[in-house]
């Protein structure tokens, strides 16, 4: 048998799954919480590979998805969010020299890219645009059928222009990147802020404020909320209209868990964007959508990664 560990390292858990020469249904799956007293992040990381395995089969390679910023070429984890010990970390070195396997690595965002490209809504499209809106906000790039990672490996980090000089500090350190703004993260953040100076909301004594709970109460008339989706939007459809602009896609995919709220977030983005595009022809037969693949976009894209590079 023919098999490809596909691994997505998460802020929250730890995805690795076995999968066959071909398809995309895996054949063993286990998850595990990225922090964990005791062993550190590789050592349980082999442990858990080893447990998917089939038993008896050789690995022909493995490919890793993994968050922040990376070097795909040296295959480094420079930093990993909400995963300490996997700093400056090479990762493709330390596990081809345990495994004596294949190792790919690339970012997360990018991996998720490949997936939908290849096996979601991006099918058929060889100039995509992908957007991830969770916690914090990445991207990724297909450009003439092939993924885009600039000098270092460092580009794409599309969650990181600034939107709003000035503006809500981001995570990253700076003011006014998209991230600060429009994350699920961003979008709660506004919403508490509003409540604290007095805004009437359907939230008030709400024991969580989430983007999720934002956008059910949103859906029910709540003003605030859908202000604060209308303000995200707006951001989003004014930083995708520059994204538009360099890049020029056929298709524009939005995943992570902001995006499940569908219409709710991308009616103002396309308002915003038809009030910031440079010219109605970049718009013109563009698909704008959301993620096929769901959760399963970056394991999806880490198996094509191993598979792909393997028989390149």
């Amino acid at each position: 048998m023919t098999v490809f560990i596909a691994i997505d390292l998460g802020g929250t858990q730890m995805r690795v799954a076995a999968f066959g020469g071909k398809g995309f249904t895996p054949i063993h799956i286990e998850r595990i919480p990225s922090q964990s007293p005791g062993a550190s992040p590789q050592e349980r990381l082999i442990q858990l590979i080893t447990k998917v395995a089939p038993k008896g089969e050789q690995i022909s390679a493995i490919g890793v998805a993994a968050p922040g910023p990376i070097n795909p070429q040296k295959g480094i984890i420079l930093t990993a969010p909400n995963i300490p010990g996997l700093v400056n970390f090479p990762l493709v070195a330390d596990l081809q020299q345990k495994l004596n396997v294949p190792v790919f690595l690339d970012n997360d965002a990018n991996l998720a890219a490949l997936g939908e490209w290849q096996a979601g809504a991006g099918q058929g499209h060889n100039h995509l645009v992908y957007l991830t809106i969770s916690t914090g906000i990445g991207g990724g790039i297909i450009s003439a059928g092939h993924r885009l990672h600039g000098a270092q490996g460092f580009a794409t980090e599309m969650g990181h222009i600034t939107v709003l000089p000035d503006g809500p500090m981001c995570g990253c350190g700076h003011r006014g990147h998209l991230e600060a703004i429009a994350s699920g993260t961003s979008i709660a953040r506004w919403v508490k802020q509003e409540i604290a100076q007095g805004v009437p909301s359907a939230l008030i004594g709400k024991s969580e404020i989430s983007a999720k709970t934002v956008a059910e109460a949103a859906r029910q008339g709540d003003p605030l909320s859908q202000a604060a989706y209308a303000r995200a939007g707006y951001y989003l459809g004014q930083a995708l209209a520059d994204f538009l602009h360099i890049f020029n896609p056929s298709i524009v995919i939005f995943g992570g868990g902001v995006s499940r709220s569908g219409e709710l977030l991308l009616n103002p983005v396309r308002k915003s964007l038809h009030q910031h595009i440079l010219s109605e022809q970049y718009i013109k037969n563009l698909t704008i959508t959301t993620a096929a693949l769901g959760d399963d976009a970056g394991i999806i894209g880490a198996l094509l990664l191993a598979r792909q590079s393997t028989y390149v």
